[in-house]
């Protein structure tokens, strides 16, 4: 039976736990001569620009041995009229697994529903659990754990703060949310996640009360792609959750801070933030590569 990742709720705590392990051995290049997507195309169908994602998948899928097919709405009939639905099924019948990366989640859900081939959100309005994945993965090389740490978000409640809720739910993390009245994140995900583990999500207005003894503190664009229609307004409404000097002093010494990328300099967060040395941003970034390589054997092994 083939198996989905749209959100970090369709697979287990243990799951996750596994994927992560082995994220680490492939990153350790202990199983640098293992090449299980032999033989196998991944399909990458982008409908949203990329960075990160695009390469760490085409790079990720290459290095275990497959084949990576890149697509955007553009090169194909589904930018002329095709249903979802038919492009599913036909995409089922070429290839092995599909990467989608869209606007609205509810896309997503109807592509996975019609394919008989497994579906992994590449980003979607309501979740990111890819980087979630690679967010859990560098908490734990920079902490040695996930239970009990102090995870502190601060900015918009967008698709990342919906994932990282339910990744806090799923591994024992403490996460307070600071984010101005009208963008918290989704009410759904809070209620599924809190269901899970109780008392360890608090949302917040005060991003200092938020950051207080934080073991690491992490923040997103003020603006995602596809909100520049509301950019001035939600710039304004965000300005004082930014991560500077003054509020990262009042998580510990020693935490460690994360950004998925890309950065709004100056917005979001400081230079000097950014490229300090509390930083571990672009370590995060490298850990999508190995988290999404373990993904794919997980759900193709």
């Amino acid at each position: 039976m083939k198996r989905d990742f749209l959100t970090l709720f369709d697979i287990s705590s243990e799951e996750t736990e596994s994927i992560l392990k082995k994220a680490i051995l492939l990153k350790s290049g202990s199983d640098r001569n293992a090449c299980p997507l032999i033989g196998r195309s991944i399909g990458l169908l982008f409908e949203k620009a990329s960075t990160r994602t695009r390469i760490s998948f085409q790079a990720g899928i290459y290095q275990l041995g497959g084949q990576s097919i890149y697509m955007n709405p553009k090169e194909i009939q589904l930018g002329r009229g095709e249903t979802i639905s038919d492009t599913a099924r036909v995409m089922s019948r070429y290839l092995n697994a599909v990467v989608v990366r869209t606007f609205s989640h509810d896309r997503i859900s109807e592509f996975a529903a019609s394919a008989s081939i497994p579906v992994i959100n590449g980003l979607s309005d309501l979740h990111h659990p890819c980087q979630a994945l690679a967010d859990m993965m560098t908490i734990l090389e920079k902490k040695g754990r996930l239970k009990d740490i102090h995870l502190a978000y601060v900015g918009d409640g967008n698709n990342v703060a919906n994932s990282l809720i339910e990744a806090a739910s799923m591994t024992g993390i403490t996460i307070s949310l600071a984010c101005p009245e009208g963008y918290e994140p989704d009410a759904r995900v809070i209620t599924g996640a809190q269901a899970r583990a109780e008392n360890r999500i608090v949302i917040l207005r005060d991003p200092v009360e938020a950051v207080r003894n934080a073991d690491v503190v992490y923040t997103d664009v003020w603006v995602s792609m596809g909100q520049e229609s509301e950019a001035e307004e939600k710039r304004q409404r965000l300005r004082e959750y930014q991560v500077n000097s003054r509020l990262l002093s009042h998580a510990k010494k020693d935490a460690v801070v994360l950004h998925c990328l890309p950065a709004h300099r100056g917005e979001e967060i400081t230079d000097d933030i950014m490229d300090g040395t509390q930083s571990v941003v672009f370590d995060q970034a490298e850990n999508r590569l190995h988290t999404q390589k373990a993904l794919l054997e997980f759900l193709l092994g």
